[in-house]
């Protein structure tokens, strides 16, 4: 059995999964018993041209989609890993990482999973260590507190089918002019739901975003949250009224490593079907395609905020209706990487900062201005990406807020989609940009910026010589 045969197979049955078909309904259709499909969807029987022609009519899904690697970070977050020193005299090289990831996805998974656990454990073993010593212990490595949320938006392609309709349905009831407005969310909640939102200025000391209290059918927004962000609010308590069923048969398909993990991402379903109720499908994707994706206007266009819009356009993802395959990463100024999501096929690390030359971490020099760029990998695929800072915190005179950085960017075949490539040369060769994900598992040895030395290559250090960094001599 080919290696492509066994992969396509737990795709079919992902597929059949995300639109909530049962297997033994796929089997009717196909013509084939049960237990014949159970084999396919095990990688266990190959599955002819016909067939498969076949299953992606009835999963109306492309071929295409089964064919393309369904976590292109899988190999990196590995080699991540192993740069741990417990690790260190295995001497694991990249192309050894490469041939398990391929050969053994589900292997390289659980390798994740417990290199999720040791991570944690040793977070809170120096957290103990700092409470009982009183002093900071500065030598442990930055984790990205959302990998589950992360993981189990990659697995759906970040595209939640039924949470779409349900916006669809609330949409139609809100909307004024094809636009949803705050007050009519609110007089929604009202009436539908017998919810009253009222806008308070958070006690002096005790600051908050947002508090529903149950018990007397009151959900309290700060006034110190812009009207963007009160929407958002407003639209998700929607959703935790009449969508949690809908969440909650989504989160059933996913394993969950803590019941906390699973909580988070219930929060990120209420917002992404928030999110629809104020840009939904059909009206955003027409949009989207009218304006070429230019985010400002999309922004003014449906009143939300840069953040929201640029998290909205990853969802595009309906076979019948697709957008661009984005990736999207939200990072802060000390290149903690809080948010990631790749359909683009650029690898994206999970522990740790990114490559220091992608444009999501130059954005910082110059705030609020939306900055592109072209973007060259190792691997000779490019990229177009653009980056912008957005502020975060409270909104009154005299609270300093936090500033985050923005980046978005899709494969450059898609440019001419694209209005941010409208001033960019993709032929120039002078101008591209050459960026890897990060140093440990980045091949190239002519960046002045790199900080560690590449897994994959031996390195000696010669004090009579040096490259363009201390860790390459040549």
């Amino acid at each position: 059995m080919s290696q492509i045969d066994s992969k396509i197979g737990p795709k079919i049955k992902a597929f059949r999964r995300r639109i909530g078909m049962q297997a033994i309904k796929l089997a009717m259709e196909l013509g084939i018993s049960p237990s014949y499909l159970n084999l396919i969807e095990k990688g266990k029987r190959k599955i002819d041209g016909d067939l498969l022609l076949k299953v992606c009519d009835k999963l109306n899904i492309d071929l295409s989609d089964l064919n393309t690697k369904s976590d292109a970070n899988l190999a990196n977050n590995i080699s991540e890993i192993l740069d741990d020193k417990l690790f260190e005299d295995l001497d694991i090289l990249g192309p050894e990482v490469k041939d398990l990831t391929n050969t053994n996805p589900k292997i390289g998974k659980a390798i994740i999973r417990l290199g999720d656990i040791l991570k944690k454990k040793d977070h809170e073993l120096i957290n103990k260590i700092e409470k009982l010593s009183g002093k900071i212990v500065d030598n442990r490595k930055n984790s990205f507190p959302g990998e589950v949320i992360s993981d189990f938006l990659q697995e759906n392609k970040n595209y939640f089918p039924k949470l779409e309709e349900f916006a669809n349905k609330i949409f139609e009831k809100v909307q004024k002019n094809n636009r949803t407005r705050y007050m009519s969310l609110c007089d929604y909640l009202k009436s539908e739901c017998a919810i009253e939102v009222k806008d308070v200025i958070p006690d002096e000391g005790k600051p908050f975003s947002k508090i529903y209290k149950k018990n007397k059918k009151e959900l309290l927004l700060s006034d110190y949250n812009s009207i963007e962000t009160k929407k958002l609010y407003a639209a998700s308590q929607i959703a935790q009224e009449g969508a949690l069923e809908i969440i909650e048969e989504y989160l059933q398909n996913f394993n969950f490593t803590s019941e906390e993990s699973k909580k988070l991402t219930m929060v990120a379903l209420l917002n992404y079907c928030g999110a629809a109720i104020l840009m939904p499908y059909e009206l955003f994707h027409a949009e989207c395609k009218k304006l070429k994706y230019d985010l400002e206007l999309l922004q003014n266009t449906f009143a939300t905020s840069f953040e929201q819009v640029a998290h909205r356009v990853t969802c595009l993802q309906d076979p019948k209706l697709s957008g661009i395959p984005f990736h999207m990463l939200r990072v802060d100024m000390a290149g903690n990487i809080s948010k990631r999501f790749s359909l683009s096929g650029i690898e994206i690390p999970r522990y740790g900062g990114a490559c220091p030359r992608w444009n999501v971490y130059s954005a910082f020099s110059r705030p609020g201005v939306i900055q592109a760029a072209v973007s060259k990998m190792t691997n000779g695929e490019k990229y177009v990406c653009i980056a912008k800072t957005v502020e975060k915190g409270v909104g009154r005179y005299g609270q300093k807020k936090s500033m985050l950085s923005i980046g978005l960017g899709c494969e450059a075949k898609y440019a001419k989609e694209f209005v941010y490539t409208e001033n960019l040369d993709l032929n120039d060769k002078k101008s591209e940009l050459p960026i890897g994900v990060s140093c440990r598992t980045c091949d190239r040895l002519d960046c002045s910026q790199r900080a560690f030395p590449p897994l994959h290559k031996k390195f000696d250090i010669d004090i009579n010589s040096r490259g363009v960094s201390i860790y390459v001599s040549e």
